[in-house]
């Protein structure tokens, strides 16, 4: 399945924060929509990192528990790994896998059109097998 056919069954909402704003308002933002990263935009609206719970748990070592008024742009990951919509489900799992990350924007050319997590792909994954088997089911039984 390609990139594109999971973003149509899943949705176009992408959760943002600016760089700017501070750990306090990144966590509210992370439980109230109950994701685990945010795509943080610089003062004239370019992506300029993506913020994680795993970067905020890692800014706990430099700064201690008292995360508070620490800038998102002081936590953030600058080097934002991207798909396409063109790219397969398997293509984007191993992305993840190599680099170790949870979360991947999807980009078609420049324009933003989609973010996905590990969870996206494995429900996706699930799914495809499921189908699989059912029709392995369905061959056998005729």
């Amino acid at each position: 399945m390609k990139i594109a056919e999971l973003i149509r069954g899943k949705g176009h909402e992408i959760f943002k924060i600016r760089s700017d704003k501070n750990i306090a308002e990144a966590a509210l933002a992370l439980a109230e929509n109950k994701v685990g990263a945010l795509l943080v935009e610089d003062q004239a609206g370019e992506i300029a990192g993506i913020l994680s719970e795993r970067d905020i748990v890692g800014g706990m070592a430099p700064h201690g528990a008292d995360l508070h008024d620490v800038a998102v742009s002081e936590l953030m990951t600058r080097d934002v790994i991207h798909c396409s919509p063109n790219d397969t489900v398997n293509e984007a799992m191993a992305m993840m896998t190599d680099r170790h990350i949870r979360h991947l924007p999807v980009f078609d050319g420049d324009e933003l059109v989609g973010f996905i997590s590990i969870g996206d792909l494995v429900k996706c994954r699930i799914m495809e097998v499921q189908a699989e088997a059912e029709a392995l089911r369905q061959y056998i039984a005729t």
